[in-house]
């Protein structure tokens, strides 16, 4: 029976032993490894969002309060970009514009004229001008990028992010103000419990927002991540 304990019952209790602590050390490295992916989708959607309030407030001066609001935007709405034609680092198409200017002093020369003899063949031109692009074609255009599911939190089973825009005073000045988060309950959601637990315990205790969020609508923070 001795023999029996030492040649075989040992071994297999100094194996299970060893997977159970092999195990033990794997959970949080493969918990970590899994949520690191997670959340690099999650920022990503965040980011989108923030590049459609920006535009969105160039627009019309404050943030959208909704991401149906938001969705509309991209879909049909228009916005004003600055297009920059020719370099004013090319002293020879400076200097071609200046005298295509100079030789229609009379008539003053706007920058939209200047386009017009753009678009009719002068290639050589210097000058910017602000022109009308629909939303959809100049923001965001990803292959992966869907406007549809611009609301829904990756790996959740479709649970929605939150958003939120004021105007608040800031030193007597009202100031636009959105966030919008994501919980770590919903997009880790189906890991491990205990280590869910303990991840949003740690982050309550540090007194940071147990999740991704980008923006704040306590107070300025030039629209940043929490992961930034």
């Amino acid at each position: 029976m001795k023999k029996l304990l030492t040649i075989v019952i040992l071994p297999i209790i100094i194996i299970l032993l060893g997977y159970l602590i092999v195990k033990g050390v794997m959970k949080p490295i493969k918990f970590n490894e899994e949520r690191a992916a997670r959340e690099q989708v999650a920022i990503q959607k965040l980011k989108d969002i923030r590049d459609l309030q920006v535009a969105y407030k160039n627009k019309y001066g404050k943030f959208a309060t909704t991401l149906d609001t938001l969705a509309d935007f991209y879909k049909n709405d228009k916005m004003i970009i600055n297009m920059q034609i020719g370099s004013v680092n090319d002293s020879a198409m400076v200097a071609h514009t200046d005298a295509v200017r100079n030789a229609n002093k009379k008539n003053k020369l706007t920058d939209k004229d200047l386009y017009e003899l753009y678009k009719k063949g002068d290639k050589n031109l210097v000058f910017s001008i602000k022109s009308e692009i629909n939303v959809k074609d100049t923001l965001l255009k990803r292959p992966d990028f869907d406007i549809n599911k611009l609301a829904e939190i990756p790996f959740s089973d479709g649970a929605k992010i939150n958003m939120k825009s004021i105007v608040k005073q800031v030193s007597g000045v009202d100031v636009p103000l959105f966030e919008a988060t994501i919980p770590f309950n919903d997009l880790l959601k189906g890991m491990d419990h205990q280590l869910l637990v303990n991840l949003n315990s740690e982050k309550d205790k540090m007194n940071k927002f147990p999740g991704l969020k980008v923006g704040s609508i306590d107070a300025p923070n030039n629209n940043a991540g929490n992961w930034e």
